[in-house]
């Protein structure tokens, strides 16, 4: 029966206010939010970059692999092996956006291993990167200037990371000796001259240094690659794998693996530390009181989390586990001006940058005007013990009903310690903070992060509708929002320029900037997650599409609209991927975890690779928080330690468990020698969004 107009439009209105309660609830911030929340009417044009290819499709039909230019008896043998850090050369053909996603794909490498690069001086042997016919490259150090073509539509990271692998040793995860063991080559399906793509290397040739067959690998091909058009190249013995074959995310924890055992990686480059208190572990960190509250180890909280982050189920898996752990600092007790401090290990900085990001998992139940402050503490030498502290990051006000992930960016430029201060305010609490999954490295954070909670219900009651966040600014002074497209199935991602207080002052239009959309593999150990990132550059030079252009100035292209202040702005068209992903993507790996998921967005400036091949370091804008006038009272080791008056039983605010020393432990490392594993710019907001009716 057709409804009425008047009955269409109530349950419309009803809808729209669904989403808009979902929204306001799955998004969270540290600081406190405006109460009032404009929804943003205008609609905008959303145009789509160009989509992803695979190999095949790319090389049109040729192989990725260049025979080798000399004769080798054995590609297992370390004579293929290149000495750290690896020469490149980055030729003037590449395009400016593959060049600063070959940039990330290093980071990568360098988050991940122990492997690193650097442009070349006057090395005989070097990797010189061209923009040729395609993606290829040879296996293994073949001596003197060795080719690496990143060619048109090569420029994603996964592809990148593909072809560097090749380089450093690796074939195909396809034609592994023991593959007819997890895969079925359909012969009859490949283009005739493109069989040898699918030749299994024997073992007298090859290794795969003991890590089992791999379906995630980046090395692995599609189910469709070069095939004749009768049907599937390859197909899996395990049919769910069967789409997961050929992704384009990220290196996997094998490959991880893998390339750690062939280079004898036991550290990565950049990574500092990982934490998730699992199995009462507190990874080197101390703790201290001045008052009635401390952090206690626990594996739920009353009026707080009912389990740690670490092991909220997934998409594709349940990590439920009796091991599982979280730090808790309860305020419910104690006296204004009480605090509990938990400090890191003493790490020291080996970038030349000085950048660190700090990322965590927090839940907020204590008063509103409790504060978790974040420090650095820096000591000028090894006999310095007390060092001086700068306050990094603060959170307070809104309370969070989900863990909610949080980036701090760092700038330490000597050894130093990261400290978590949890200080009781005024006003009532019933709960407190609580933190997990602790990670730092030594990148960049991302410039931009929206965490939607209940996500499976929020595409559910969407109708293609597009949500922004607020304003941000580049570090150039340039406005735009990050975007975010909601449909039943799927999600989309992008970018919109808007206008902003600068906008006389700036060059337009806005050239070389990189923008990096993200959807975040929540895998606690950011060793072993993989990601999905899209990259794309405002470059006139590769540029073909027609009429207006992202990059524009937005008040002279955009279109008008109502910001939260009530002020007329102007945004220009939105870019990005209306599909960035799908449901059945996202529920695999650890991309929704615990019903949540995170995006992110970084805006960099490459203006420096159109003439060299570095990126200046990150910039850190300047922070101002609320801080308290008590003095540093130093380290927690430093200091003598306090009696804590045991908090009264009767409330059940809190669960605590007995620390235990933590027991051995099968090798979950990326490193596969270690027992247990070894110790993403401007401040990233966790964003109040706006939803947009059309």
């Amino acid at each position: 029966m057709t409804q009425q107009p008047d009955q269409q439009e109530k349950k419309r209105a009803n809808m729209k206010g669904y989403i808009f309660l979902l929204v306001n609830l799955a998004i969270s911030s540290p600081f406190p939010q405006r109460s009032e929340k404009r929804l943003d009417k205008s609609n905008f044009t959303f145009e789509d970059m160009e989509e992803g290819k695979d190999i095949s499709e790319i090389n049109n039909g040729h192989s990725d692999i260049l025979p080798s230019i000399k004769s080798r008896s054995s590609l297992s043998s370390d004579d293929i092996l290149w000495t750290m850090p690896i020469p490149v050369v980055l030729d003037e053909s590449l395009g400016l956006n593959a060049v600063g996603v070959i940039l990330q794909a290093f980071e990568q490498f360098r988050l991940k291993s122990c492997i690193d690069f650097k442009p070349r001086d006057q090395e005989r042997d070097y990797v010189i990167v061209q923009k040729l016919d395609g993606c290829y490259s040879y296996v293994g150090l073949v001596g003197g200037p060795q080719e690496l073509s990143i060619g048109t539509n090569c420029d994603e990271i996964s592809l990148v990371e593909h072809e560097f692998l090749h380089a450093l040793g690796f074939f195909h995860e396809h034609t592994r000796f023991d593959r007819d063991d997890y895969v079925t080559i359909h012969l009859e399906n490949i283009l005739a001259d493109n069989k040898n793509n699918f030749e299994k290397i024997p073992l007298s040739v090859s290794t795969d240094m003991g890590v089992p067959y791999d379906y995630w690998s980046v090395m692995h091909y599609g189910k469709k690659a070069f095939s004749n058009g009768d049907g599937n190249t390859i197909t899996t013995k395990d049919a769910k794998f069967i789409d997961i074959i050929g992704q384009t995310q990220d290196m996997s924890p094998s490959d991880t693996l893998e390339l750690n055992r062939r280079y004898n990686c036991t550290s990565t480059a950049t990574f500092s530390m990982h934490c998730t208190f699992s199995q009462g572990e507190m990874c080197k960190m101390k703790k201290c009181s001045l008052g009635n509250i401390e952090w206690k180890m626990v594996t739920h909280a009353n009026n707080g989390p009912s389990s740690d982050h670490t092991s909220l189920p997934t998409g594709s898996y349940n990590h439920s586990s009796d091991d599982s752990h979280f730090m808790y600092a309860n305020t419910a007790y104690g006296m204004e001006g009480d605090s509990a401090t938990l400090e890191t290990d003493r790490m020291y900085s080996k970038g030349k940058c000085n950048v660190q990001c700090l990322q965590f998992y927090y839940y907020h139940r204590g008063s509103q005007n409790d504060t978790l402050n974040i420090w650095i503490r820096e000591f000028h030498d090894e006999r310095d013990h007390r060092g001086s502290r700068r306050l990094m990051g603060q959170i307070s006000g809104q309370h969070t009903s989900h863990w909610q992930v949080h980036h701090v960016p760092l700038n330490a430029t000597t050894d130093f310690q990261v400290e978590f201060e949890v200080r009781k305010g005024g006003g009532f609490s019933s709960g407190g903070f609580s933190i997990d999954d602790v990670n730092l490295s030594e990148t960049g954070c991302p410039h931009v992060t929206l965490q939607l909670n209940n996500i499976e219900k929020l595409l559910n009651a969407s109708d293609s509708e597009t949500i922004f966040s607020p304003r941000q600014y580049s570090k150039d002074g340039y406005a735009y929002r990050f975007a975010v497209v909601l449909s039943v199935s799927y999600i989309g991602l992008g970018v919109q320029l808007v206008s902003g207080k600068y906008d006389n002052q700036l060059q337009w239009p806005s050239l070389h900037k990189q923008v990096t959309l993200q959807m975040v593999d929540q895998t606690p150990n950011p060793r072993m997650q993989m990601s999905m990132r899209r990259s794309f550059t405002s470059d006139p030079v590769t540029d073909t599409s027609e009429g207006s252009r992202w990059y524009e100035n937005p008040r002279e292209v955009g279109e008008q609209y109502v910001d939260k202040n009530n002020e007329t702005s102007y945004g220009g068209l939105v870019y990005g991927r209306s599909s960035f992903a799908d449901l059945d993507t996202m529920k695999t790996r650890d991309f929704i975890k615990g019903g949540n998921a995170v995006f992110t967005l970084s805006f960099h400036d490459l203006s420096s690779l159109v003439t060299g091949d570095e990126l200046p370091c990150p910039h850190m804008a300047a922070v101002n928080y609320n801080q308290s006038h008590d003095l540093d009272h130093g380290t927690c080791s430093s200091r003598i330690p306090t009696t804590v008056q045991p908090s009264p039983t009767t409330t059940g605010d809190w669960i605590m468990t007995t620390v235990q020393p933590p027991p051995v432990t099968t090798d979950d490392s990326i490193f596969g020698f270690s027992p247990a594993i070894v110790a993403s710019p401007v401040l990233t907001f966790l964003l109040a969004l706006i939803l947009m009716i059309p």
